[in-house]
C-alpha cells in the first residue's frame, strides 16, 4: 500500500455540484408507483433457525469505493451503521442501541471479531457476491448462534454456485475526489457426474465442483483535507456441491490505508489508519431430515494495524502498532425428530427438535501500546443446547415452546450458563398474522484488548485491565403478519438489561483521553419493518425507538462516545422505481432523532441522510448497466460518531459488464 498526499480542501468546503438537489426532487416526485425488485424480500420469521433475513435497501453498493459486506447494513433497518468517512473506511455496526462491540458477524457457522477493538469487526475480505443475504440474529436467535456477542449478530451464509453456469462482471467507477474504482468478479462450476470407483460412490449423482475470484481497487483525494483512501482487495473460493452437502474453502486478502480528521479522537488532528486483514476459512454445510442442518466451520485471521494520531508526524506520542489473530471452530446442527405435529396433539406429543452448537475462539495481541494488562492472549469457549417442542393447535396453526440454554467459559475468566426461553405460534395459512414469539435469553461477553491493556493512567485511550465479562438479558414479544394489500409486516418490543458493558467515556477532568467503563443500562425498544411490492417497484419502511437508563456507578463521566450515542427515533424508507423501460430509480433515506450529547459539535441530533442511485440499463446491450450514484444527498453536517466530521455529499458513476 501506498499513501497518497491529499488534494488540499477545507473540512467547511460544500461547495459541490448543484444537480443532485435536482435529482433528489424529481426522485421524491417519481416514488407514487415502486415496482417489484429483483431481490427476494425474506423478511419472515424462520422460527426453528430464530432468524429474520433481510434484502430492505435499495442501494447495497456505496458511492465512495468498492462495496463489502459492511455496505449493504448502512440503510439496513434494524442495524445503525456509524461510520468514519466512509461505511467502508471504519464503521461500528449497532444493533438495537448497542455499542459497537457487543455486535459481531458470523459466516457459516463461525462467529468472527475483532479481539483488539470492535472497531476492526467489519474488516472482513470478502466479495459480497459470495455472500447470500445477510441475516440480524437478536434475542434467543444471538444467544443461541453465536460467541461472545452481547446483542446482535450479523449472519451470512456462502453462496451456492450452479453447475455449468459461468458468471461474471467487471465494473469502473468514477467520482468526484479523483475517485477511481473497479472490480473483477468471476465465478463457474461443473458437474462431477459420471465418476466411479470411490469417488464417484462417495460424492454421489449431481456433485460439481466449483469457485469464484474477485479483485476490487479504489482509491480517492477524499472530500475532506486528509480524508484519503487506498484500498485493495484479491478474494478466492473452491466449492464442492452434492444434493445436500455444500463445502467452501475461502482464502482473501485486503488492505486498506485511510485518512480523516478527528478519526477517533476529538482535538482536530490529521489521523490515519493503515489497516492489513488475512481471512482463510472452511466450511461444510450439510442438510438433515425435516429441516434440520449441521455446519462446521474453522478459519484462521489476521489483522495488522497501523494506527497514527498525527499522520503529519508519524509516532507522536506512541507508535500505535497493533497485530490481532484470531482462531476459530465451530460446530452448529438442527436434528429433527419425529414425524410431524399431529392434529390435536398435546404438549408432550408430536415433533421435536434439537438444537447444538460447540465453538472455540482463540485470540492474540502484539502492541507496541496495549501493554498494560494481565494478559494478551485468551481462549473462549461456548456450548449451546436447546430443544424445541412443535404441536398443532386446537383453534389451527402450531405452537413451538424452546428451552435451551448456554455455557460461556475462558482460561482467562470464569465461566457462566445463561437460559434461552422462548413460546411461539405460528397462525394457520390465510390469518392476518403469520407468527407470534415471547422469549427470555442472556448472552454474555468478554472485553476486547483495547479497554483491558491501554494504559489506566496516560495515553489518549485509557483501559481498566480489571474489567469483566459483560451480561446482556433480552426480553422480547415479536410478531409478523402475512401479506396484505401487497405488504408484509414484522415488530417487535424488547427489553434489555447490560450490566458491566464497557463504554469509553469522556470527562472534563481529564480532556486529552478517553476512558474505558462498566456501565448497567436498561433498553426499552420497539421496531416495526413494512415492506410492499408492485408491478414496478418496493418501498421497505423500517422505524425503531429506543429510551435509556444508564448507571456508571462510581466513575466520573460527563459524556459518553458509544453507549449513549444511540437514536431516540429513526425511520428508514428505501424504494426501487422502474419508472421506464430500461430506468431504474432506487433511493435510501435515515432519519432519525439522536440523544443529546454534548461531544457533537457539529450537525445537531436531527438528521436526514439519503442514498440516491439511477441506473440505466440500455436496451440491446445485454448486461451493461450505467449508474449514477450520490451519497449523503442532502449534504447533511451530523456527526455519526460524536466529534468525528461528517463526510459530505459525494457522486460517482459506475460503468458494469455482467455476463
Amino acid at each position: 500500500m501506498f499513501r497518497k498526499t491529499p488534494t488540499a480542501k477545507p473540512v467547511t468546503d460544500r461547495a459541490k455540484l448543484a444537480a443532485p438537489a435536482a435529482f433528489a426532487a424529481l426522485a421524491l416526485a417519481l416514488t407514487a408507483v415502486p415496482r417489484s425488485y429483483a431481490q427476494n424480500d425474506a423478511a419472515a420469521l424462520d422460527l426453528p433457525d430464530l432468524i429474520i433475513n433481510s434484502s430492505r435497501v435499495a442501494n447495497p453498493e456505496p458511492t465512495g469505493t468498492f462495496a463489502m459486506p459492511v455496505s449493504a447494513l448502512r440503510y439496513e433497518p434494524l442495524v445503525d451503521v456509524q461510520g468514519r468517512n466512509l461505511a467502508e473506511s471504519q464503521a461500528d455496526i449497532i444493533v438495537r442501541g448497542g455499542v459497537f462491540e457487543n455486535t459481531g458477524f458470523r459466516i457459516g457457522a463461525a462467529t468472527l471479531i475483532d479481539p483488539q477493538t470492535g472497531h476492526y469487526t467489519a474488516e472482513l475480505p470478502i466479495a459480497p457476491q459470495m455472500l447470500g443475504l445477510p441475516s440480524v440474529r437478536t434475542g434467543a436467535a444471538n444467544a443461541l448462534g453465536s460467541t461472545n456477542v452481547g446483542v446482535g449478530t450479523i449472519d451470512y451464509r456462502w453462496r451456492a454456485l450452479s453447475p455449468n453456469q459461468s458468471n461474471g462482471s467487471i465494473s469502473l467507477g468514477a467520482g468526484e475526489d479523483s475517485l477511481l474504482r473497479g472490480e473483477v468478479y468471476q465465478s463457474g462450476a461443473i458437474e462431477l457426474g459420471g465418476l466411479k470407483g470411490r469417488i464417484g460412490t462417495l460424492l454421489g449423482i449431481g456433485a460439481s465442483l466449483g469457485g469464484d475470484i474477485d479483485y476490487a481497487r479504489s482509491s480517492s483525494d477524499g472530500p475532506i483535507t486528509y480524508g484519503d483512501h487506498d484500498f485493495e482487495r484479491v478474494a478466492g473460493r473452491a466449492q464442492l456441491r452434492t444434493a445436500n452437502t455444500q463445502t467452501d474453502l475461502f482464502v482473501a486478502y485486503q488492505a486498506k490505508f485511510f485518512g480523516w480528521p478527528n478519526l477517533y479522537t476529538p482535538f482536530g488532528v490529521a489521523e490515519s489508519d493503515n489497516l492489513q486483514t488475512k481471512l482463510a476459512m472452511l466450511n461444510h454445510r450439510r442438510a438433515r431430515n425435516g429441516g434440520g442442518h449441521f455446519e462446521v466451520s474453522a478459519y484462521t485471521r489476521r489483522n495488522k494495524d497501523d494506527y497514527e494520531y498525527d499522520r503529519l508526524i508519524p509516532g507522536l506520542f506512541n507508535p500505535y502498532l497493533h497485530t490481532s489473530r484470531m482462531r476459530g471452530f465451530a460446530i452448529d446442527g438442527r436434528e429433527v425428530l419425529g414425524d410431524g405435529p399431529a392434529a390435536g396433539a398435546s404438549a408432550w406429543g408430536g415433533e421435536w427438535s434439537l438444537r447444538y452448537r460447540a465453538e472455540w475462539l482463540s485470540d492474540s495481541l502484539q502492541s507496541t501500546s496495549l501493554n498494560q494488562g494481565h494478559y494478551n492472549d485468551r481462549d473462549t469457549y461456548k456450548l449451546t443446547l436447546g430443544a424445541t417442542r412443535e404441536w398443532a393447535a386446537a383453534s389451527g396453526g402450531e405452537w413451538l415452546a424452546t428451552l435451551g440454554g448456554t455455557w460461556d467459559d475462558s482460561n482467562r475468566d470464569s465461566g457462566t450458563a445463561s437460559p434461552v426461553v422462548e413460546l411461539a405460534h405460528n397462525f394457520a395459512a390465510g390469518s392476518l398474522w403469520r407468527s407470534v414469539a415471547l422469549g427470555y435469553s442472556e448472552a454474555t461477553q468478554l472485553p476486547t484488548y483495547t479497554s483491558l491493556n491501554a494504559s489506566p493512567s496516560g495515553g489518549l485511550f485509557r483501559g481498566n485491565p480489571d474489567l469483566g465479562r459483560s451480561t446482556s438479558r433480552n426480553l422480547e414479544l415479536s410478531a409478523s403478519a402475512a401479506a396484505l394489500a401487497g405488504w408484509q409486516a414484522s415488530i417487535a418490543v424488547f427489553h434489555r438489561w447490560d450490566d458491566s458493558l464497557v463504554d469509553w467515556t469522556f470527562n472534563t477532568a481529564s480532556p486529552a483521553a478517553r476512558t474505558a467503563n462498566a456501565v448497567d443500562i436498561r433498553t426499552l425498544g420497539g421496531e416495526l419493518i413494512l415492506r410492499g411490492e408492485w408491478g414496478s417497484g418496493s418501498l421497505t419502511l423500517g422505524y425503531t425507538a429506543l429510551t435509556k437508563e444508564a448507571d456508571y456507578r462510581s466513575a466520573a463521566v460527563d459524556a459518553s462516545f458509544y453507549a449513549l450515542n444511540y437514536a431516540r427515533q429513526r425511520l428508514t424508507a428505501a424504494f426501487v422505481w422502474q419508472f421506464a423501460e430500461g430506468w431504474e430509480l432506487r433511493m435510501d433515506n435515515d432519519a432519525r432523532i439522536q440523544a443529546k450529547n454534548t461531544l457533537r459539535t457539529r450537525g445537531g441530533r436531527h438528521a436526514l441522510r439519503s442514498a440516491l442511485g439511477l441506473v440505466w440499463k440500455p436496451a440491446g446491450l445485454r448486461g451493461v448497466e450505467l449508474a449514477l450514484q450520490a451519497d449523503n444527498l442532502w449534504d447533511s453536517e451530523y456527526q455519526e460518531v460524536p466529534a468525528v466530521p461528517a463526510a459530505p455529499r459525494q457522486l460517482s458513476f459506475t460503468l458494469r459488464h455482467a455476463w
